[in-house]
């Protein structure tokens, strides 16, 4: 979950969003949330644009299989979908992992696939300059994390002390665990997947320190999902 990242030219999205009708949309989101080194993460301003034009739709089913990014954007995503009107329900349908496990607090309710992998710890940076510099990021960091934190706290009804403990050690659960930790209200059979350490192998996970090793290997249900979707 990173604070700061360097910008790219933007030249893909990994959000899509599709109407249902008049009255309910899915939002995809399947990738790096924010604009990532390669420059095709999801922006939170396309994301804004994009629920603007779904116009008054009473649901939305938000769909993630993410690896996570920047916070800032997740927090915007976050809170343009608790503001909105719509009743929102969060499918973990792979990953939810760093940023884009806040991002999936946003659903009043949240179901995770049965292959599906949901992560937390604390946010990170990039930091250059003076002393004064790194004593600013780092007072952000602390901030960020205790936002990140409350959000947690709020839906598992955990002491804090007990969530910051996973989030300082990078905690990994599949998705019975994190119904069992309350992050999760459900697991679900949805697409199966399993989750996985790489999309078509350009998923880097080398900042993440515990990431299961039953879950280093390829898949291809989500990511061929997606790829309809935007090829239509």
């Amino acid at each position: 979950m990173s604070v700061h990242q360097m910008p790219k030219p933007k030249t893909a999205s990994t959000v899509k969003i599709v109407a249902r009708g008049a009255k309910a949309a899915d939002i995809y989101v399947y990738g790096v949330i924010g604009g990532d080194w390669f420059g095709d993460g999801a922006s939170a301003s396309q994301f804004a644009k994009d629920l603007k034009a779904l116009g008054g739709v009473s649901s939305i089913d938000l769909h993630l299989d993410s690896e996570g990014g920047s916070v800032q954007d997740a927090q915007a995503m976050y809170t343009l979908l608790v503001s909105h009107p719509a009743k929102v329900t969060t499918h973990i349908d792979g990953w939810a992992c760093s940023a884009a496990s806040f991002l999936a607090m946003a659903g009043e309710e949240i179901l995770i696939g049965e292959g599906g992998m949901f992560m937390i710890h604390n946010a990170r940076m990039l930091a250059f300059g003076e002393a004064e510099d790194l004593e600013r990021g780092a007072a952000l960091l602390r901030t960020t994390n205790q936002t990140i934190l409350q959000k947690y706290v709020d839906r598992t009804g955990l002491p804090a002390d007990k969530v910051k403990a996973w989030m300082d050690a990078e905690t990994w659960w599949t998705g019975k665990e994190a119904v069992d930790a309350g992050f999760c209200d459900q697991v679900v059979p949805n697409l199966k997947v399993a989750a996985v350490a790489a999309r078509d192998g350009k998923r880097d996970v080398s900042r993440f320190k515990n990431v299961p090793l039953e879950h280093r290997h390829r898949r291809a249900s989500a990511v061929a999902k997606l790829a309809a979707l935007l090829a239509k």
